[in-house]
């Protein structure tokens, strides 16, 4: 697979989300599933492996940690603190964003643990913490990195102005954002700070939570704690407008010669090659079937269509209920 430029790194331009193996999309596959698909990427030239803290409350680090460790030396790898979860009174684990130093080099050391390294190549401000200045919380990565415990950091769901004062205080090696056809955020102003910064953009969600696949969910048959139900473009009134976008995609991908998954993944690899996407898939089918896109050739018509098509005025409803969106600081159309 073709290579991108990830800081100080040179990755595979498609990486791993590997969330889904432990959260958040209902029940996760068993962990010997998990194992297939991470040794199925490994093995396929996948070298950009991404988890973080709050996934399965330390579950998926574990399993990362636990697989990909005999092979430590061929990927780089990257996880996620200042978002995680924290046991309270009554024994109940709770998701917790807390940016405060004393509260990352906790996370951090949690994680270092689980995923039995001695140093993470990329470590994210999950969340950033209104209640903690910026600057504090990435002061506190920054040490992290002068103790050689991290080698570069980044940092998840913030806006172009955080981006700027995040990087004065130490190198942003990364920003993580949601990103697809249907989720143009970081197109607002993320992307153009990025580049003006030197900074890697990596899009999370980038076949947008399934809806870009041919394995389309079914709305109404999605478990209580798949984090979609909260999503107010998968609740039934918003879904039923967006299906309408899908025959027109499906019709591009035939014309591309692809499927609507990589159609998806190679609009994205298309938009500039400082952008690594990271799907997340708990199938080695899918997974075959994702990486495939780094070989899909889009010409420049075929792009504007699919612009036209799907974007921020054809797709109904927010990405995120109206708690979630005030966790976040990215700019929102």
């Amino acid at each position: 697979m073709d290579t991108r430029k990830l800081g100080p790194f040179a990755v595979s331009s498609l990486g791993l989300g590997c969330m889904n193996l432990s959260h958040a999309y209902g029940t996760p596959p068993s962990p010997e599933q998990g194992e297939r698909v991470l040794l199925a990427a490994l093995d396929a030239g996948v070298t950009l492996f991404d988890t973080a803290s709050l996934y399965g409350f330390g579950a998926n680090e574990t399993l990362v940690g636990r697989v990909l460790k005999p092979h430590r030396d061929r990927f780089t790898l990257a996880s996620k603190g200042g978002l995680a979860g924290v046991k309270g009174d009554d024994g109940t684990v709770r998701r917790v964003i807390d940016g405060r130093p004393e509260a990352i080099l906790r996370n951090c050391e949690d994680s270092l643990r689980r995923l039995q390294t001695e140093v993470i190549d990329l470590y994210y401000l999950h969340r950033w913490d209104k209640k903690v200045p910026i600057e504090d919380s990435v002061g506190a990565m920054s040490r992290l990195v002068e103790q050689g415990k991290v080698r570069t950091l980044g940092l998840s769901e913030v806006s172009a102005n955080t981006i700027r004062k995040a990087h004065a205080v130490h190198a942003i090696t990364a920003v993580q954002t949601e990103y697809s056809l249907w989720t143009r955020n970081p197109e607002i102003a993320v992307l153009d700070a990025c580049r003006e910064l030197g900074i890697t953009f990596v899009a999370f969600s980038p076949v947008a939570r399934g809806f870009l696949c041919d394995a389309l969910p079914d709305v109404t048959t999605l478990e209580a704690k798949d984090i979609r139900k909260s999503m107010p473009r998968f609740e039934p009134a918003n879904y039923a407008g967006n299906l309408k976008l899908l025959p027109g995609y499906k019709a591009l991908a035939r014309e591309a010669g692809c499927t609507p998954a990589q159609l998806a993944l190679a609009w994205l690899l298309h938009q500039g090659q400082d952008i690594i996407p990271i799907p997340g898939t708990t199938s080695v089918a899918h997974l075959q079937e994702d990486l495939a896109a780094a070989d899909v050739k889009l010409d420049a018509g075929l792009l504007a269509r699919l612009d036209a098509d799907i974007n921020q005025q054809t797709v109904q409803g927010n990405r995120y209920s109206a708690q979630a969106r005030s966790e976040v600081d990215t700019e929102e159309f």
